[in-house]
């Protein structure tokens, strides 16, 4: 999984698939950098986020400024663990960008898991508290609607986690 090229982490799975889990335990490999959606969104933006177009329209403001950021970092030698979704194609299009503009190498990391088991997970989060989203079963529902996996005319290199 990793390489002494600096490597693109990228992740695709619905909510509480285990997407940040994932992403945490990439990021322990040396000379690698986490960020995080859900943290930014939430100190940015926080309770100005209350709808699912609150979040498109924060998600690409903080795109506008992180996509640079990350090719940089990339170019630099830095590997970067991209706690952003990838479950759109248009999500997908922005990061294929970021590869573009670095040249760096990458793996798509495509957490498979039941809608059963997210909901389940989203209950347990949610009554723990301590995330900083806390989406209903009706918000998880609207949201797994835009849920594409990708394809394979879109050109990543893809591990499969279930």
């Amino acid at each position: 999984m990793f390489s002494n090229d600096p490597t693109l982490h990228m992740i695709c799975g619905k909510i509480a698939a285990g997407k940040s889990t994932l992403c945490a335990e990439l990021a322990q490999a040396p000379g690698h950098v986490h960020l995080s959606e859900d943290a930014w969104l939430a100190a940015l933006y926080g309770e100005e986020m209350s709808s699912l177009q609150d979040y498109v329209r924060y998600a690409a403001r903080l795109r506008a400024v992180v996509g640079p950021h990350v090719a940089a970092l990339l170019r630099e030698g830095v590997s970067v663990v991209l706690d952003f979704q990838a479950n759109t194609r248009q999500a997908r299009d922005w990061m294929r960008g970021i590869l573009d503009e670095s040249g760096a190498a990458h793996v798509m990391h495509v957490l498979d898991v039941p809608d059963e088991v997210c909901l389940a997970r989203l209950a347990a989060r949610n009554a723990a508290g301590g995330h900083e989203f806390a989406p209903s079963e009706a918000q998880f529902r609207e949201i797994s609607r835009y849920f594409t996996v990708p394809m394979p005319e879109e050109g990543f290199a893809i591990q499969w986690h279930d």
